[in-house]
Formats: C-alpha cells, sequence, structure tokens
C-alpha cells in the first residue's frame, strides 16, 4: 500500500500480486452459500466498467450514485466509476418498502446536492427508482450495468491525483438533512493506513474480516473493505437484511471463516443476545474475533456486558469488545479503546453531564463509556461554549483534527465554513475526556431540555434495554414545550416488540414510566407506543429523534403500509411511468440545447 495514492491504485496492486488471485470479497447469502470475487476479477471487472461509462460521456469529476443490495455489483460500479475517473456516490436502496414516498423525496434530494450525472443500479432496485430520478433528473438518467454501451479496451485518461475526490457519501442525518461529504483519496488512504496499523497480530500473520453492514456506510465500505483490500486478504460479507432475520448467520460466518475483525453498531450486539437461540450455534468458535469494534451509535455498557456474557462460552473474548468513535466527516474512526484489554466506563451523577458541567463520578449514576483515545495522527480537543479548551471530565464539544478529515461539504461553502475552522472539525457531538479517554455524552442538536437542564437522549433510551415488549434498539426520548405549557415536557417513544401479546403492550406506558423514573429520576410525561418500524431512521439505520418529534406534533408519525404483492406491483408501476417521464424530459432538455 505504502506507493498507492489512489483506490485505484490500491486495486491495481492487490490485482496484481499473486495473493489478489485467490483472495477479495466473499458474499454470503440467505442460504449461507458463499461467492468469491477476488481482487483481480474485480479490477478487470471495473476497467471494463470505467471505459464503457467513459463512452456513455461521463466525464472525469463528474458524480455517478449507485444504489445496489450487497453484491459484485456495487463493487463494479464503484471502482469502475473511479477507472472513469469519475467520483462514486453510493445511496442507500430501497429496502423500507412500506415508507417509499419518504425514500423518493430523500434519495432524490441527495442525488441532486451531490449534482450527479447518472445512477447506476441493479435491475430490481432500478425498477422502484422511478420517482426518484424523475424529481433528481441526473442528466444521463438511471442503468443496470448491463445496459452500459458496449466498449473494448481499457478506460482512457488521465492519473488521478491523491487530493481529487474519490468518494461522496452522506452524512447520517439524524438532526438535519444529511450532507454530501466530499472525501479525497488522500483522506481515505490516511484513514485505512490508521486503521490496518491498529489491528494486533494474529497466529499467521493473516486478518480476516466479517462484515453486514451496508456499503453506502462509512463503517462498512471504509471501515472494512478497504482494509481489507489494502491488506490483500478476504471479507466476508452479508447483506444487511438478511443479519436483521437472521443475526446467528453473522457469528457463524465469523466462526467458518476465521474472522478476527468484526464491526456493528451497538444494537446489534443487542439484538444477537436477544433473538440468537443457543441451537443456532452448534460448532461455532469465537475465539479468532479479536477486535469487535463497537460504534456508528451510543455505546451502551449494559449491551456489551450481555453480549460477553452470553458468547464467552463459544469463545468470545472480553477485550474483543472494542469501544470506537467516528463520524462521516473524519472518513470514520477518529478514536479507538484499548484492544488490549476489556473496554471502560465510568457512573456519572446524571446532574453533571450536560453542557459545561464537570462530570462527578457516582457509584449509582449514569453509566458512560470510554471510546479510547485519538487514533495515531488524530487530535480530539473538547471545547466550551466560548471555544476554549475544557477542564477534566468538563462536558462540551467535541472538536477533531487530522489526516482524514473531508475536503468539505460537496458544493456548499457556508456549512463547510462551520464546520472546518482552521483544520479543525466540529463534530456536533459532547462528550468529556477523563484520564485521557474520550467519553461522549450525546450529540448537541438532540439534548433533552426540562425545566432549564440538559440530559442526553441516549441515558433514557438505555435504561429501556430489555424492557419487556420494547422493541430492541426502538425507542427516541425528546422533550417539547407544548402551546400555553408552562414547562417543557419529555415524551418517549417505543415500538412494540413484534411478539409482545396484548397484556404486554397494554402495559408499556407504566413500564417505561417506571424504568425511566428509576434509571433517571426524571417523570415521563408521555409515553407513545408505536408498531414496529413506525420511528423515523436514517439511512444508517439510528433513530431520527427530531424527526419522530415533529411527525408526532403533525399527527403524521404512522407505521409504515403493509407490503403486499399488490402494492408492491403498483410501485413498481408507478416507478415506470415515471422512469418515461424522465426520458422524455431528458431528450427534451437535449433538444433545448441543441437548438
Amino acid at each position: 500500500m505504502a506507493s498507492a495514492s489512489t483506490l485505484l491504485q490500491l486495486l491495481a496492486t492487490a490485482a496484481a500480486s499473486a495473493a489478489g488471485a485467490t483472495t477479495g470479497l466473499r458474499f454470503v447469502d440467505r442460504r449461507e452459500a458463499a461467492t468469491l470475487l477476488t481482487w483481480r476479477e474485480l479490477h478487470r471487472r471495473a476497467a471494463e466498467v470505467g471505459a464503457a461509462l467513459q463512452k456513455l460521456g461521463v466525464g472525469r469529476g463528474e458524480r455517478v450514485g449507485l444504489v445496489y443490495p450487497t453484491g459484485p455489483e456495487f463493487f463494479f460500479g464503484f471502482f469502475g466509476a473511479l477507472a472513469a475517473a469519475a467520483v462514486p456516490v453510493p445511496l442507500y436502496p430501497p429496502v423500507r418498502l412500506g415508507r417509499l414516498d419518504e425514500y423518493h423525496e430523500r434519495t432524490a434530494a441527495m442525488l441532486r446536492a451531490a449534482s450527479a450525472r447518472l445512477v447506476l443500479a441493479d435491475r430490481t432496485v432500478g425498477r422502484l427508482l422511478g420517482e426518484s430520478i424523475e424529481h433528481a433528473r441526473p442528466a444521463l438518467g438511471c442503468r443496470t450495468l448491463d445496459d452500459l454501451p458496449p466498449n473494448s479496451g481499457l478506460p482512457v485518461g488521465t492519473l488521478v491525483s491523491p487530493d481529487e475526490l474519490a468518494l461522496v457519501q452522506f452524512s447520517s442525518g439524524t438532526t438535519v438533512a444529511p450532507k454530501p461529504v466530499a472525501l479525497s483519496h488522500r483522506a481515505i488512504l490516511a484513514q485505512v493506513r490508521a486503521l490496518n496499523a491498529l489491528w494486533p497480530a494474529v497466529p499467521g500473520g493473516q486478518q480476516r474480516g466479517v462484515s453486514w453492514l451496508p456499503l453506502y456506510h462509512d463503517m462498512g465500505l471504509i471501515g472494512c473493505v478497504f482494509p481489507a483490500l489494502a491488506l490483500i486478504t478476504d471479507l466476508t460479507l452479508i447483506g444487511p437484511e438478511v443479519f436483521v432475520t437472521r443475526p446467528a448467520v453473522w457469528l457463524r460466518a465469523i466462526s467458518r471463516y476465521q474472522a478476527t475483525i468484526s464491526p456493528a453498531p451497538n444494537f446489534a450486539y443487542g439484538l444477537c443476545v436477544e433473538k440468537i437461540r443457543d441451537e443456532e450455534l452448534a460448532g461455532v468458535d469465537l475465539s479468532s474475533w479479536r477486535v469487535a469494534l463497537n460504534g456508528a451509535e451510543a455505546v451502551s455498557g449494559h449491551t456489551a456486558r450481555a453480549f460477553i456474557e452470553r458468547f464467552s462460552r463459544w469463545g468470545f473474548r472480553p477485550e474483543a469488545m472494542t469501544p470506537v468513535y467516528g463520524l462521516s466527516e473524519a472518513a470514520l474512526a477518529v478514536s479507538f479503546s484499548f484492544i488490549t484489554r476489556p473496554f471502560r466506563s465510568g457512573t456519572y451523577a446524571r446532574s453533571t453531564l450536560a453542557p459545561g458541567e464537570i462530570a462527578v463520578p457516582e457509584p449509582n449514576g449514569t453509566e458512560v463509556v470510554s471510546v479510547g483515545q485519538p487514533l495515531p495522527g488524530f487530535e480530539i480537543e473538547v471545547r466550551d461554549d466560548a471555544g476554549l479548551p475544557c477542564q477534566e471530565r468538563q462536558v462540551g464539544r467535541i472538536w477533531i483534527r487530522g489526516p482524514s478529515l473531508m475536503t468539505g461539504y460537496l458544493d456548499q461553502p457556508e456549512a463547510t465554513a462551520k464546520a472546518l475552522v482552521a483544520g479543525w472539525l466540529d463534530s456536533g457531538d459532547l462528550g468529556f475526556v477523563a484520564d485521557d479517554e474520550l467519553y461522549l455524552t450525546g450529540r448537541a442538536k438532540d439534548l433533552v431540555i426540562l425545566r432549564g437542564r440538559n440530559y442526553p437522549p441516549e441515558e433514557i433510551e438505555r435504561c429501556l434495554d430489555g424492557a419487556p415488549g420494547v422493541r430492541v434498539g426502538c425507542t427516541a426520548a425528546t422533550s417539547w414545550l407544548p402551546d400555553q405549557g408552562e414547562r417543557e415536557e419529555l415524551v418517549v417513544f417505543v415500538e412494540a416488540a413484534r411478539d409482545a401479546g396484548e397484556p404486554v403492550r397494554a402495559a408499556l406506558p407504566e413500564t417505561v414510566r417506571a424504568a425511566v423514573l428509576a434509571a433517571t429520576g426524571l417523570p415521563v410525561d408521555q409515553v407513545v407506543v408505536a408498531e414496529p418500524g413506525t420511528l423515523p431512521r436514517t439511512s444508517s439505520g439510528k433513530i431520527r429523534r427530531g424527526e419522530t418529534l415533529r411527525l408526532w406534533l403533525a399527527g403524521a408519525l404512522e407505521a409504515p403500509a403493509p407490503v403486499s404483492a399488490l402494492r408492491l406491483a403498483a410501485a413498481f408501476a408507478r416507478s415506470t411511468f415515471a422512469h418515461r417521464r424522465a426520458r422524455k424530459q431528458a431528450r427534451s432538455d437535449d433538444g433545448a440545447g441543441t437548438r
């Protein structure tokens, strides 16, 4: 990797090596059958796609949207765009079919924000994208790889410099609309080098990964795929929809392929504890798993300990559980907890976890998990409202400096100027430093405000982990001031578990109130019990608290429409007509441009 300065050079290096002919991306389907795409074959197919894109008219630096499930075609499109000197823009496919109107609105907005010239999609997904394409109007429309013009030879073009864009990915958008994060080749390779320098030595020296994380998310793409490519080793990929319905597939794959590294957000570890049956793990051995990264959302010490306790009998090591902190704008990771020891946490008086306060240790207080120390080359500074460095354990805003920061938000200079100041990134996250380790307390814009005091919503939500009848990872704590009201009210939204019987569902409001009061001392004014899938989420699966509250106040917080064969057929029909209208409009635009 030392000589590679772009992602395409990284792929070429892997393809030219002896290992590149036998290692690569292994795709595991619902039946747990595996197909290997070697780095060498990926490089060959990327060159073909790159030449076709150039023949189609995709120019240097132009953006190509990619809407694919986990599979080889995503990578043909991604590296094919790079081979054409274009910039790939991974977007999430329409997985929540009961929310297609919302999906089209957000996808069209992201395509416009990225100024995408072309959208590539697989045939099934493409059939549903008509309304997104009609609203976004990319100049070259939406195509499958088979729709690209036939070509011969390799793509023609000049070398791309390390400071040119390698990728546009969207921020999670938990509190605002997702922003297009522009990342250079230099930034991404700096992140990859930092990650690969951290992995612990393993017998035989061969790191292997397993991931079910979506490829449009930085933790799945930058954190898993690119490090494996740089090491020229195997990475096993499982579709996120497979994991959610059958989480045991993840652990079985780690065992079968002797993976040493596998990441997941906190909710996934809780889902494994709740959903996996002992008999599904017959013959499983998790002792090879050295680094179980836990990030992308608030880390619950309770959930982490429950996972360790449950799966230790299958060889899972306590020190493998590794809380981490990162964000899209830093091309992923910023800090890691120590890989060689069990994770750390502390309990602090709840009233001292607000911005500006000094977090005071208290034996029965709120647990906050350490996310460790900055990666080599990175700096973290916690600042107060005046922009001055905070004291030890003083809660403030987290600022970051390092080699993998974004170039900026694409074509959004004002937003970029607010986020990047004198080489530092304002993360928008809150936390404190204690004994040289970083502790996160929440998002600045997500704070629950009650009677003039600020409370992290995560603290309220965490106490519902494991509550009877509450769906794992599907809660949101918010506050609002009613019209003519004299004080803010605490509102807690919970999705009922799918298997919750009627008596358990009926008792949920009281269950929630009792759990929150016992853990935090806060009385809950209103509990809103919702059907599974009701709470709005970001593309990476995080609950959008502000949007949840907004929809509820507008009387529009509703469960997704059930997906029937008839509704799906109607969606395909609407999409087909929208595709036709988009093509007609594109021809009209071309005609107007030539007159």
